[in-house]
């Protein structure tokens, strides 16, 4: 299907029809990593599909400029492990570009001393840029890589009371990547702590296991019922069965619409991971050919929400 417009020329149309301010266009989940060095080593078997070298910050920053994106956020990649020295490359890259790139850490969430998780939090967000701490919720709590587990609860244990209560301190966001069956966990978590700020990534991952009306997703349904929890529309292009602009997954980004108000989700393309999938234009111009979401919608998954929900 031939692309209507360049992004840049369509966000701004649809920021023209909804209100008179300035449009930004904020990329919500990408990645960038470095060269494998002795300093910042790789685990080169949690390289993306197709990739065999770095996807640099200025590589990321070319595709934002070729694509109309004014803001990205650099979600650190498992390529360099879990400890705090895995945000070296995403807090460098911040630094390089500070007026383009936002950041989101990893950490050890699970070690002998509570005090050494809460000084590593601290560390991690202690830079203005970087939005909080990301949890794979979906895989094993193990060495990267690990295997996927649709029904892993380790995100319930009790010794995670310490990131709820460092992050709503700090007041950060923690960000869960969880499968569908996972959702009636971050339901209970989200009212557990509703101090803290959560973000679903990439919808749950809808597959071919689901429907966006009925369980196990539709349990979003009910997680929509804390406010205190948002939803990235991202990585579509992995999940979809047919290509661009990947309207087996449109129901899904209604009901998200529905059960959550545009208010509450934002856009990312999950790239470079879906350089196997699609380029990076495609990973976000599909939101051209969702006629049911409103310009005020698409200004709201496009950077408002991102503004609302971290308070930039």
């Amino acid at each position: 299907m031939q692309r209507h417009t360049s992004l840049a020329r369509f966000y701004a149309s649809a920021a023209a029809a909804t209100w008179s301010d300035s449009m930004r266009f904020i990329d919500t989940h990408t990645h960038a990593w470095g060269t494998d060095t002795e300093e910042l080593p790789w685990q080169a078997e949690v390289l993306p599909p197709g990739w065999d070298g770095p996807y640099t910050a200025r590589d990321l920053i070319t595709d934002m400029n070729s694509n109309g994106v004014d803001e990205s956020v650099v979600v650190t990649t498992p390529l360099y492990g879990r400890s705090i020295r895995a945000n070296e490359y995403t807090m460098r890259a911040i630094e390089t570009f500070p007026n383009r790139l936002w950041g989101v850490g990893l950490v050890d969430f699970f070690q002998n001393d509570p005090e050494q998780v809460r000084a590593d939090l601290r560390r991690v967000v202690g830079h203005h840029r970087m939005l909080g701490v990301r949890m794979h919720a979906c895989l094993e709590y193990a060495e990267y890589p690990t295997e996927l587990d649709r029904t892993a609860n380790w995100i319930l244990d009790d010794a995670l009371e310490t990131v709820w209560e460092e992050a709503m301190a700090l007041d950060t966001s923690v960000f869960i990547f969880p499968k569908a069956e996972q959702l009636p966990m971050i339901k209970e978590i989200a009212e557990e702590h509703p101090g803290v700020q959560f973000v679903i990534d990439h919808m749950a991952f809808p597959d071919e296991t689901t429907a966006p009306d009925t369980s196990p997703w539709a349990a979003f349904e009910s997680v929509a019922e804390c406010e205190n929890v948002a939803v990235k529309v991202s990585s579509l292009p992995r999940s979809a069965k047919y290509e661009w602009p990947y309207k087996d997954l449109h129901g899904y980004v209604y009901a998200l619409v529905e059960w959550f108000g545009s208010e509450r989700l934002m856009l990312g393309s999950d790239y470079p991971w879906m350089d196997d999938w699609a380029s990076y234009e495609d990973c976000l111009s599909w939101i051209e050919e969702a006629s049911f979401l409103s310009a005020r919608d698409i200004s709201y998954l496009s950077h408002r929400t991102f503004e609302r929900v971290h308070e930039v």
